[in-house]
């Protein structure tokens, strides 16, 4: 297999949190890339970066208003979106247990949604914020949250191990990850705490409403899916050929054309099926032949 046949097939097999993970990563050393590059040329270092960062001001929005789902990408530093993607990753893990990729996504993205919109009604309602003056909100904690309420919330009694800590309950987790963000704002980033908690009242509403039997992110699934249709790649219908010729040679190798299209087609919808499996229910999931006719099928593309 070659080295971008391994590559796409990574991609392929990777779940929609490990996605999730590797944008946020590429787009922090995109932009770090580029301000570097700023630093040595002396060139505005934050221009760019403000049309993608989220504001409090609400005509400024109304000028970017795809920020309120950009900003969540820019993080501030290292530490920022380690320790982001490490939440991530270990809620994402038990949250695919239980629900699809899809609902993963609507948590996230909802909870960034939220998010932003706390911390610009709270910066123009609080009194303690008066008189603050530009301010802006990056970096994917409230959707982050959003996974990570949403899921302990369904499962909250699940015990979980952690480093030094032993087993501990998984509300307990979230919990404490709650109560440090509500005694935390007065000392500092107040707007990037509110936001949290913004994200964690989206996951742990929407966990609700689930076992009610309300998908309140249902419109927003929906939404996702036309966007993909918009970008998935349009099959072509084979043109019929009329062939007038009669004679053996013409009929066998009409024959064989159309067996071989047959047989490519039943390979095709046989991969499609695989990688729909996928996306449900992890790689893990595909039998020993299935992982073997897939990676045989990339080989031979």
């Amino acid at each position: 297999m070659r080295s971008s046949d391994r590559i796409r097939f990574k991609i392929q097999t990777s779940t929609v949190t490990e996605k999730l993970i590797g944008i946020n990563v590429l787009v922090f050393l995109l932009f770090f890339l580029l301000k570097t590059l700023a630093y040595l040329f002396q060139f505005p270092s934050d221009f760019l970066t403000e049309w993608f960062v989220f504001p409090k001001e609400p005509m400024e929005f109304l000028v970017k208003p795809w920020s309120i789902i950009t900003y969540s990408f820019l993080h501030s530093g290292i530490w920022h979106i380690l320790s982001n993607m490490l939440i991530l990753y270990f809620s994402g893990i038990y949250f695919l247990n239980y629900f699809s990729p899809k609902r993963l996504l609507n948590y996230y993205f909802l909870g960034v949604i939220i998010g932003a919109l706390v911390y610009m009604l709270s910066y123009n309602l609080f009194p303690a914020f008066q008189g603050t003056g530009r301010s802006y909100l990056m970096g994917a904690s409230a959707g982050v949250m959003a996974v990570l309420i949403g899921i302990a919330s369904h499962i909250p009694n699940m015990r979980v191990r952690l480093m030094l800590l032993g087993s501990v309950k998984f509300w307990w987790i979230a919990a404490f990850l709650v109560v440090l963000d509500v005694i935390q704002i007065p000392m500092g980033n107040a707007g990037g705490h509110l936001a949290h908690l913004g994200g964690a009242g989206l996951g742990y509403f929407y966990t609700t409403q689930l076992k009610k039997g309300n998908d309140i992110g249902k419109w927003f699934e929906n939404i996702l899916d036309s966007l993909a249709s918009i970008f998935k790649p349009r099959v072509r219908k084979a043109k019929m050929k009329t062939v007038h010729r009669t004679g053996n040679t013409t009929k066998t190798r009409t024959r064989s054309t159309t067996k071989s299209k047959f047989n490519k087609d039943d390979k095709q919808k046989k991969v499609d099926a695989i990688l729909d499996k996928i996306s449900k229910s992890g790689y893990e999931s595909l039998t020993k032949a299935e992982k073997d006719f897939l990676f045989q099928a990339g080989k031979e593309d």
